[in-house]
């Protein structure tokens, strides 16, 4: 865990958890409550239920999606009934300050509990659904705020960042590592990303757009960074798998077969999926993948322990591994025999550790061939034009990542590559008339970027839909740093080798676990 997210994390646990359960300890002593159990999620809020009167399926009611956060401020803000607290600006700053309020009412000898009925009596008849109102805009109120200038909770839906990350790993990304982006598309639903639960469709509406602006960070993104960032395809978008690059279904199926098959939906910059990647290259830098290994400037890059790829294992007649030893090291099986070799896909540590067993004469990388463009991925790769681009995901590049300030000349080869950051990103109109290129009607040999570019790249390579299918990442797409693992599960195994990936149940390993933590 770099030096940044240990001070994001300590920063958040102070201001989210320890100052207010002090504050709430004092307070707990004063209303003859257990003091220790200010500090224990959930059991708080049940005993402030029980000194509030409160029915008892409020607490149940927290662990609703969205709607669990209103009644958690709910039984707060009882409780601070029970001690005089009523008035608006000190249900405010229940909610939105209880880092500082609550410590304070907590160790102010001059709040005393006078309990939940003397409280009511102080305030003076309000109605229920004002009571539920006033929590409720001061929750949404709060949350936003975090949400959008502090962090954010994230839930790996994918395994293109396997095994560094794993499907179902909820974490904290820090908004303040790069700066918070402030909304582009101000007026939405609030604590919703792009989509109203249950109902579906837009939790937004793009008649009113700003332009990006980013307010300042503890630093910028740096190489091997796990980053969350808006998915730059996503522009337009398939409804049945929003997620999905709609490109790519066009590229496979023909437009009039995609437009057939499910409703388009259009999205502005930060209304996009999010996607989360490593960051294999920063503005300025040069990208080459050779036989499945990334170089970075001319030098081979960072190669993580628990990276995946497909290997080619060389072994013995008589090798087997078994089905436990799958398991435990997350190894599947692609196919092969001993004379053709056995396709294993695996993490890098992994790969070292197969290769000293008994019989086993060789591992090495399972990669397409250079030149090779119908390899096994069945895909086309960033910029799909193989009569210039011969490329492959496994043997890719070089290209120049992007940077503010840097200026390309315009050639068949660079149009191709940057045509998209041109035009799309950066919002100009680019036209290609008799061999000659014109952006925004005028004619241009020459084009000066006025943004930075990232190269985003999963660490379960051979199974990641990432810039070598897509292209470049814009500097305003980018949502935040992945710091910590706070809750983390596995579903029911389905597919051979991953049961210990997937097997049900909390994978207490990884909770409360930095993200720089789980790829050494």
């Amino acid at each position: 865990m770099g030096a940044s997210q240990v001070l994001i994390l300590i920063l958040f646990i102070l201001l989210a958890y320890i100052l207010p359960a002090l504050g709430l300890y004092k307070m707990f002593q004063k209303a003859g409550i257990p003091a220790w159990t200010a500090f224990v999620p959930l059991l708080n809020t049940w005993n402030m239920l029980e000194v509030t009167g409160k029915p008892k399926w409020w607490f149940f009611a927290q662990f609703i999606p969205i709607l669990g956060i209103l009644f958690s401020y709910g039984i707060f803000l009882e409780f601070f009934r029970c001690f005089g607290k009523y008035k608006l600006y000190q249900q405010a700053a229940i909610v939105l300050l209880s880092f500082v309020y609550f410590p304070y009412v907590g160790f102010n000898s001059k709040d005393k509990f006078i309990g939940h009925e003397a409280g009511l009596a102080l305030q003076g008849k309000k109605a229920v659904w004002r009571e539920w109102v006033d929590a409720g805009i001061f929750a949404i109120v709060a949350a936003t705020l975090i949400r959008t200038f502090f962090i954010e909770a994230y839930t790996i839906p994918s395994g293109s960042m396997e095994g560094t990350m794993l499907i179902n790993d909820y974490l904290f990304v820090s908004k303040v590592a790069y700066g918070p982006r402030l909304p582009m598309t101000p007026v939405a639903v609030p604590l919703v990303h792009n989509t109203l639960p249950l109902v579906g469709g837009n939790s937004y509406t793009d008649a009113i757009q700003w332009k990006y602006r980013r307010l300042p960070g503890l630093g910028k993104v740096q190489r091997y960074d796990v980053v969350v960032f808006n998915f730059p395809n996503n522009d337009t978008a398939m409804a049945i798998d929003p997620a999905q690059d709609y490109y790519a279904a066009v590229r496979m199926v023909g437009r009039d077969a995609v437009w057939s098959q499910t409703k388009i939906l259009t999205r502005p910059v930060d209304k996009k999926e999010n996607y989360i990647k490593r960051c294999i290259g920063i503005p300025g830098d040069k990208i080459e993948v050779i036989d499945g290994i990334v170089y970075v400037n001319g030098q081979k890059g960072k190669i993580f322990p628990h990276q995946r790829i497909d290997y080619r294992v060389q072994a013995g007649q008589n090798f087997v591994l078994s089905q436990d030893y799958m398991e435990e090291h997350h190894i599947l099986f692609r196919g092969g025999n001993p004379q053709q070799g056995f396709r294993l896909e695996m993490e890098y540590e992994t790969s070292l550790e197969v290769s000293k067993l008994p019989g086993v004469v060789s591992v090495t990388p399972y990669v397409e061939a250079r030149g090779d463009i119908t390899g096994p991925s069945g895909q086309a790769v960033y910029p799909y034009n193989t009569s210039l681009f011969k490329w492959n995901q496994d043997n890719f590049g070089p290209v120049i990542v992007p940077k503010k300030g840097m200026t390309i000349d315009l050639t068949p080869e660079n149009i191709a590559l940057y045509r998209r950051d041109i035009e799309v990103y950066e919002q100009n109109k680019f036209e290609l008339r008799d061999g000659k290129c014109y952006i925004n009607g005028k004619e241009a040999t020459q084009y000066t970027f006025a943004m930075d570019y990232y190269w985003m790249m999963g660490d379960n390579r051979h199974n990641s839909a990432d810039s070598r299918f897509w292209g470049f990442v814009p500097e305003d797409h980018i949502v935040g740093k992945a710091s910590f693992v706070w809750l983390s599960y596995g579903n029911a195994p389905d597919e051979q080798g991953m049961d210990a990936y997937t097997r049900k149940g909390i994978r207490w390993n990884r909770l409360l676990r930095g993200v720089g933590t789980l790829q050494q």
